[in-house]
């Protein structure tokens, strides 16, 4: 059952949680500010300072969940049209919340809807390839 689901979900759903979670709601500023805060810090050899943030986690999270997105099974052709079907759904969301809500306003959702539009084209053009094929 939980094979139907997109992985990009659970990033979506980790942006979501933290937007609305921290303090300052669904403010831009506060949102951007967040998302940008260091989480670890490394000095690198060269002497600058090397930071990552939550943003940058919830993006390498995004990237995994992509890659795993293409490598993994198609399945049965009923689950293929449902797996579809939500990442569709999940699309609109995505482009629901980056449009009207100004916490989702930031390069770090752009990066993560564009992933999940990337993830509905390859599907759809492995889907229509294999149908060529047959």
């Amino acid at each position: 059952m939980l094979a139907i689901l997109p992985l990009l979900i659970a990033p979506v759903a980790l942006y979501n949680l933290a937007a609305l979670t921290f303090p300052g709601g669904l403010d831009e500023a506060g949102a951007a500010a967040r998302l940008a805060a260091p989480l670890l810090t490394a000095r690198l050899a060269s002497g600058a300072t090397w930071s990552f943030g939550l943003g940058d986690l919830l993006i390498v999270l995004a990237l995994i969940a992509l890659f795993v997105e293409f490598v993994r099974p198609a399945g049965t052709a009923h689950g293929v049209i449902l797996h579809r079907s939500l990442s569709v759904a999940l699309l609109v969301v995505c482009l629901m919340e980056f449009l009207l809500l100004p916490a989702f306003a930031t390069s770090t959702f752009l990066l993560i809807g564009l992933m999940v539009v990337l993830d509905l084209l390859a599907g759809l053009v492995l889907a229509f390839a294999g149908a060529a094929r047959d």
